[in-house]
Order: structure tokens, then C-alpha cells, then sequence
């Protein structure tokens, strides 16, 4: 007879905690709801604007990704 769901998902979970793993619960925003994509826009207009208004801002990146030369 087939086990129940629970307990193969049971299984499944002490395995991977076996493995020195746990559960994270992580919470995201909804991308289904309504104003999601204009509150992406306004957020992305500041970071940009502030982006802008930070002169040293490109050569720390610059430098950043010199130093990721080599890396695999």
C-alpha cells in the first residue's frame, strides 16, 4: 500500500534535515496586486535619482567588479 502524502512528506523533510538543513519561511511582496508595478516604478525613479546624485557611485562599482576578475 502507497504511504500517505504526510508521511512521505514527512520523510522527505528529515532527510534534508539529516543533510543539516531547516525550513525558512520567507515572505514576498504580491505581484498580483493591484499598484505593485507603479510602486515598482516610483521605487526604481528613486534609486535612480539617487544613483545619480552620488558621484563616487560608479567607481566604487567599477572597482567592485575589477576585483571579481578570476572568480568562477
Amino acid at each position: 500500500m502507497p504511504s500517505s502524502v504526510s508521511t512521505r512528506v514527512r520523510k522527505y523533510r528529515d532527510g534534508l534535515r539529516a543533510a543539516g538543513l531547516r525550513p525558512v519561511q520567507i515572505w514576498v511582496p504580491d505581484t498580483r496586486r493591484p499598484g505593485f508595478k507603479a510602486e515598482c516604478r516610483r521605487q526604481a525613479a528613486i534609486a535612480s535619482l539617487s544613483d545619480d546624485a552620488d558621484v563616487t557611485l560608479n567607481d566604487f562599482l567599477d572597482t567592485a567588479l575589477d576585483d571579481m576578475d578570476g572568480w568562477d
